[in-house]
This record gives structure tokens, C-alpha cells and sequence, in this order.
């Protein structure tokens, strides 16, 4: 990401900026230049090591996987007349009162499906 010539020409003040930029705390003695070069260089291969060794983020399971690809698949797809009221409501138009509310709860499901198939993609790179 940085190299060390890149970051040997920055002021410490600029390392430092940069470090509070990225949330990186120095290595060491935040009095000299080295301690934020090496934690700016360090730090991608330390997020990947930790994420690989299950710290912070790290990818779900199979069975949590296979649990969101059974809510779309309970969530089901919609009608024709489904379809297009999701597609009017996208135009901007609305029913009225009280069901508008139904109309809403309508489209707010057909976003969640798409949403969730999209973290299904996500997850499954």
C-alpha cells in the first residue's frame, strides 16, 4: 500500500495525519518518524493475517450462509401485479391511506430480498 521511500519523505506531523486518517497507532515511541512508517506498512498485512486467523471480521459459515439463501427463498417472488406495484411505487406514486402502508411494506420487502441476495453474492466470493 505505502512504500517506505513514500513515507520517509513526510514530515512526522504528516504521519501522523495520516495514521489518524486510517485509525493507525504508531509502533512504539510516537516521537519518531519510524514508528508510524512501520505501522503504516505493516498494518494491510496484519488486517489480512487477522481476518484469515478469525479476528474482527471474518467470513460466516456455511450454515449462515445457507440460512439467508432460505429467507429469499421463503421471501418468494412477486406476482405480476406484485411487480408492477413495486414498479409504480419506484416511479414515486402512492396509494392512499390506509394502503399506502401496505404499499410500502410491499416494496420494503421486495428491497430486502434484493439486498440479501446481493450479500449472498458478497459472501460467496
Amino acid at each position: 500500500m505505502f512504500t517506505r521511500s513514500e513515507l520517509e519523505v513526510l514530515t512526522t506531523a504528516q504521519l501522523r495525519i495520516l495514521c489518524a486518517r486510517y485509525g493507525i497507532k504508531p509502533t512504539g515511541n510516537s516521537g519518531y518518524k519510524t514508528s508510524y512508517i512501520v505501522s503504516l506498512m505493516a498494518f494491510p498485512q496484519l488486517a489480512l493475517q487477522q481476518m484469515k486467523q478469525d479476528r474482527g471480521l471474518r467470513m460466516p459459515g456455511f450454515t449462515a450462509i445457507q440460512s439467508l439463501t432460505t429467507i429469499v427463498d421463503e421471501i418468494n417472488s412477486p406476482t405480476d401485479e406484485q411487480a408492477a406495484l413495486i414498479k409504480i411505487t419506484l416511479e414515486g406514486r402512492r396509494m392512499n391511506y390506509p394502503n399506502r402502508y401496505e404499499q410500502e411494506k410491499l416494496l420494503n420487502l421486495h428491497v430486502a430480498k434484493m439486498r440479501l441476495e446481493q450479500v449472498i453474492g458478497l459472501l460467496k466470493i
